[in-house]
């Protein structure tokens, strides 16, 4: 196999995840802004979910967030996202939106407080076992805004206790996925702030539990690749959460912000084994300005070119120019990598694929959206509150 050819297999073979909150309705703290056409309950979100992936090719699994997705019945929504050429990916929770989270959910001082959260995780697990889902996916607002609101250590012995809970209730071909974020809504101290609490923990928890790196919830300056790299290197990263960010937990369409960072992100994906099932290509995205369906394709576009670009390096004469410190030779390499349009191999791709080459344009023709204008009127569109 050539080397292009090779290329093109690979990307054939991606995956990405899109989230079913990121279908309804969001916006700022200021302001939920409301759009035609929204999804009113999970299924239609799948039925959206289905325009993504039929022009797309590459995102078959749509993650759930509960209680947002709560139903009746799991295996037959399950079984509806399969008639629609779907499955049902991550489960994640919620532990943020109730008033008895105030002050912390399994971190909290109050035991009640931490089993009734815990008992929400739980019921994930056995959502996960209806829908044939793999990936239990935690993020937790828990911290606190003031010294001396609480026990620092404490809380973190209790999270450690309350992980240990689930872990210990998942099944064969199940895991766990630890998510962090540095700041919001806990703003002197975050429980998770960071990869290197997560992986304490995931370490501790065992081979079931690894580390999600959202690529918005970073310092400024972060270097995320260097944590992606070190995570794969210690087989312990479990997953992205894909979105940009300019100043702070932003949420727009990946590679909006720099897509250079995403690049070099995949890159190291991609030198460090991590282009594979063993490691899930998610979104989690609000977009609050944007059409819904249009922005979740684009982003997945961006995803797709950062990883065609990722493929496209060099990595024999990477690895001569940094065995001999050339350190411009290097950076050139990584460089036209970089720098290369790969939307007309991607197009070939598509088309290899017996898709359109244009995704975008192709959504466009095919009515959806007037359709979904015209037939979703009355009930309450899904979104957050805020």
């Amino acid at each position: 196999m050539t080397e292009l050819a090779a290329v093109k297999a690979a990307l054939k073979t991606q995956a990405v995840e899109t989230p079913s909150w990121a279908y309804g309705n969001s916006g700022t703290r200021f302001k939920v802004f409301a759009q035609q056409g929204v999804p009113r309950d999970p299924r239609e979100k799948l039925a959206d979910a289905a325009q993504v992936h039929a022009v797309t090719g590459v995102a078959p699994t749509v993650a759930l967030h509960i209680p947002w997705d709560k139903v009746d019945d799991y295996a037959a929504l399950a079984k509806y996202a399969e008639d629609l050429g779907l499955r049902l990916g991550a489960i994640n929770s919620n532990t943020f939106q109730d008033d008895d989270y105030k002050l912390g959910s399994i971190c909290h001082a109050d035991p009640a407080v931490r089993r009734k959260a815990l008992d929400h995780l739980l019921e994930c697990v056995d959502i996960m076992d209806a829908t044939g889902s793999t990936d239990l996916k935690l993020w937790f607002a828990d911290g606190t805004n003031y010294p001396g609101q609480d026990d620092i250590r404490e809380r973190q012995d209790r999270l450690a206790e309350g992980l240990a809970e689930v872990y210990g209730r998942l099944g064969d071909g199940q895991r766990l996925l630890l998510e962090y974020k540095f700041f919001e809504p806990a703003f002197y101290a975050t429980d998770v702030p960071d990869w290197g609490t997560a992986y304490a923990h995931c370490l501790k928890l065992g081979e079931k539990a690894q580390v999600v790196v959202d690529t918005g919830h970073h310092a400024p300056g972060t270097n995320i690749e260097f944590i992606v790299a070190t995570l794969l290197r210690e087989g312990k990263l479990g997953g992205f959460d894909f979105n940009s960010r300019f100043y702070a937990d932003d949420d727009l369409m990946v590679g909006a912000a720099d897509p250079f960072q995403l690049f070099r992100i995949m890159y190291e994906v991609v030198r460090g084994g991590g282009y594979g099932p063993d490691v899930a290509f998610m979104l989690d995205q609000c977009h609050n300005i944007e059409p819904k369906i249009p922005a979740i394709i684009r982003s997945v576009m961006n995803v797709q070119e950062a990883t065609a670009k990722a493929l496209l390096v060099d990595r024999e004469a990477l690895a001569v120019a940094q065995r001999e410190g050339d350190v411009l030779e290097a950076n050139a390499v990584l460089m036209d990598a970089y720098n290369t349009d790969v939307r007309p191999l991607l197009a070939e791709v598509r088309g290899e694929m017996g898709l359109d080459a244009d995704p975008m344009g192709a959504y466009r023709r095919s009515g959806w959206a007037a359709k979904i204008v015209e037939e979703r009127v009355g009930g309450q569109q899904a979104g957050w509150g805020a």
